[in-house]
């Protein structure tokens, strides 16, 4: 068969095939990048789902509206209100997944030859998803607060892209937290320069002791004009459960109404029942309960996390740990001639049982062969204490 051109710009996810060596008995991953299920508040959505389909069952079983069934699309405008964003119902469309979200956008705004920038590592998904469409995809640095804002307002003086995409809370794989005033830096350089921003927020309400600075979204009531240049994708993927597959994209008008145009093409609606479910679980008041046993949870895992990596892997290891969210971001440093190439290191953590992302494949180009991806989000901590020594005896 004779495939697309456009096929020849994407390859199998690394992280994909990575999976594909945990099936031994016995290995504990750090790998995955999912929540955690016994963390699911099942009798939540149970009672949603039922209530659903007892009172009124033809209209969430029947084919809907491409924009989204109209009570969710209130819940999350209200949902956004609690978090100081100002969203109208009809200013946003309901997506499966926000991974679906971030593919309109590339179908409404990427054509072959565009360039886009993100950070560097940013979330794989992404990288693959807007090259797919045929774009060169610049990589702009990251520290722990997040992108560097000097040194991506010179890429977009630079290279005029077509967007900019960023994780500014907790992101996939880094953990970083962008800061408030690069927050507002971010919005200033994007109405100055006319570049879109496309804000991913999956993270956002995994913090463990202080909210994050509010969302570009929420901070754009702030900066004149920015709110045209903002494009905003929010999840509840990792707050509520994934297997609803229940997203969301916020956007300026016209981009909205060619996302909306592309998404009939794609998949015509969003599950009914699901979003029907979503939006009776929003109207019971549970999330903030449920929200909170997660947040205490990884809290904890992640604390437990910091203290055995340094305690069994010393100085060979470097990282910030991480204000929220599900991952460590870390380095090896080679010290006292400890490995430095984290795909090697992760091949001998194999043999120990224990698993791994190394973290080249988060980086469009030029990438850091020294970094890995640990989540701790779906391991308790008796198995991050014995995944943890057993890296050590890998080094």
């Amino acid at each position: 068969m004779q495939f697309a051109d456009r096929l020849n710009n994407v390859e199998t996810s690394a992280i994909r095939e990575l999976f594909k060596l945990l099936g031994k008995p016995g290995i504990i991953s750090f790998a995955g990048g999912f929540p955690d299920p016994a963390l699911f508040d099942v009798e939540g959505i149970r009672e949603s789902t039922d209530a659903v389909l007892k009172n009124n069952p033809g209209p969430v079983l029947q084919y809907g509206a491409t924009e989204g069934y109209q009570p969710l699309r209130e819940g999350i405008s209200q949902h956004m209100a609690g978090k100081g964003a100002t969203v109208a119902p009809d200013g946003l469309i309901v997506t499966t997944g926000s991974q679906q979200a971030l593919d309109l956008i590339g179908k409404t705004m990427i054509s072959p030859g565009d360039k886009v920038i993100m950070e560097a590592p940013t979330f794989l998904a992404t990288i693959q998803c807007f090259r797919l469409y045929g774009a060169h995809v610049i990589g702009a640095p990251i520290d722990a607060d997040g992108v560097d804002v000097d040194k991506l307002e010179a890429l977009i003086a630079e290279h005029k892209p077509k967007l900019v995409y960023l994780i500014p809370s907790f992101g996939n794989p880094s953990g970083a937290m962008l800061s408030l005033e690069r927050r507002k830096r971010i919005l200033e350089i994007a109405v100055r320069t006319q570049t879109l921003v496309v804000e991913d927020d999956p993270y956002g309400e995994l913090f463990f002791d202080q909210a994050p600075p509010p969302s570009l979204l929420a901070l754009s009531d702030e900066v004149p004009g920015s709110r045209e240049w903002l494009a905003h994708c929010g999840s509840f993927s990792k707050v509520l459960s994934p297997g609803l597959r229940v997203g969301w994209l916020i956007a300026p008008p016209a981009l909205l109404g060619r996302a909306t145009m592309c998404k009939q093409f794609s998949d015509a609606h969003t599950s009914n029942l699901t979003q029907a479910t979503a939006a009776q679980y929003l109207t019971l008041n549970r999330l903030p309960t449920a929200l909170a046993a997660v947040r205490a949870t990884y809290a904890e895992r992640a604390r437990v996390m910091a203290a055995r990596l340094q305690a069994e892997l010393g100085d060979a290891i470097a990282f910030d740990a991480p204000q929220g969210g599900m991952f460590f971001w870390a380095r090896l440093t080679g010290a006292n001639g400890k490995p430095t190439h984290a795909g090697d290191f992760a091949k001998r953590a194999i043999d120990k049982l224990v698993a791994f992302v190394p973290g080249a494949p988060f980086y469009a180009h030029d990438p850091d062969q020294t970094t890995l991806r640990l989540s701790f989000a779906t391991a308790d901590v008796a198995k991050i204490e014995e995944g943890i020594a057993r890296l050590g005896q890998a080094l």
